[in-house]
């Protein structure tokens, strides 16, 4: 039977980049204004431009809970997809959590599925650093790896 398998690495705060050792600053800054009153589980994404910009974003529940959005699609959502000017090199995604959980977070399936319609968008790989708030970190060198068999818009044309 055909596995899948991917690396990945952990890497020690001392060793990011200055650009993503700023990205996590933002996005532990964008925690702090996560809207989280009811599973206390704030969220706080920085996203990584090629152009050295970032945009931030945090979580926002609601209590219809389908409508909430979490931090990595709020910040994405402001990305200028209608011309290929500025493309995402990385996202950083940490939380603050009343649980005894301190494992790095992996984004939810739906955030994958966002950050995978990037990546396809742009054609070029987009590194996910995966957060804890005791700051271990899991680097995937390209989202793709997160959502194997993912589905793009090459399944819809109609051509």
């Amino acid at each position: 039977m055909p596995t899948y398998s991917f690396q990945f690495e952990k890497i020690n705060l001392g060793d990011l980049a200055p650009s993503i050792a700023q990205a996590l600053a933002l996005a532990k800054a964008a925690c702090e204004k996560a809207y989280a009153p009811y599973s206390h589980f704030k969220v706080g994404s920085a996203v990584l431009l090629d152009d050295g910009t970032y945009i931030v974003g945090s979580n926002h529940e609601n209590a219809a809970y389908p409508a909430g959005i979490c931090a990595e699609r709020a910040a994405l959502s402001s990305l200028d997809m209608s011309n290929h000017q500025r493309k995402v090199e990385a996202i950083v995604i940490t939380y603050q959590s009343e649980s005894e959980m301190k494992d790095p977070l992996s984004p939810c399936g739906i955030c994958r599925q966002s950050i995978a319609e990037i990546q396809h968008w742009q054609k070029a790989p987009i590194a996910i650093y995966m957060c804890s708030p005791l700051d271990e970190i899991i680097k995937v060198a390209d989202a793709k790896h997160l959502l194997p068999f993912g589905f793009n818009n090459d399944y819809l044309k109609m051509d």
